[in-house]
């Protein structure tokens, strides 16, 4: 049984910075794309940014771009997100994802997500 634990949420004023995490268990992110995805209130979830496990390949959506840095720690088996320059838009539930393989648009496992509130 894989399970993906995400944490690092939480409340901070526009402009700030927060560092999301993401750890598994009964699996490792070996030969994975490891992706966060968000969902905020009344909207459907989309991706935000993936990371190739085998050579730190990332990808991200235009909003988040020069603001947001997905990372790994290979001998943690942990994936990051930072996020700075917060802004109250980036308001929602952060999911950590990963996949069986390093597809970055296929995710198999997900987490329970963690919440981000930024406030104006």
């Amino acid at each position: 049984q894989v399970q993906l634990v995400e944490s690092g949420g939480g409340l901070v004023q526009a402009g700030g910075s927060l560092r999301l995490s993401c750890a598994a268990s009964g699996r490792t992110f070996s030969s994975s794309a490891v992706g966060w995805f968000r969902q905020a209130p009344g909207s459907e979830r989309e991706f935000v940014a993936g990371i190739r496990w085998s050579n730190g390949n990332a990808v991200y959506t235009n909003a988040v771009k020069g603001r947001f840095t997905i990372s790994r720690d290979t001998a943690k088996n942990m994936v990051y997100l930072q996020m700075n320059s917060l802004k109250p838009e980036d308001t929602a539930v952060y999911y950590c994802a990963a996949g069986n393989n390093e597809i970055l648009s296929k995710y198999d496992y997900w987490g329970q997500g963690t919440q981000v509130t930024v406030s104006s």
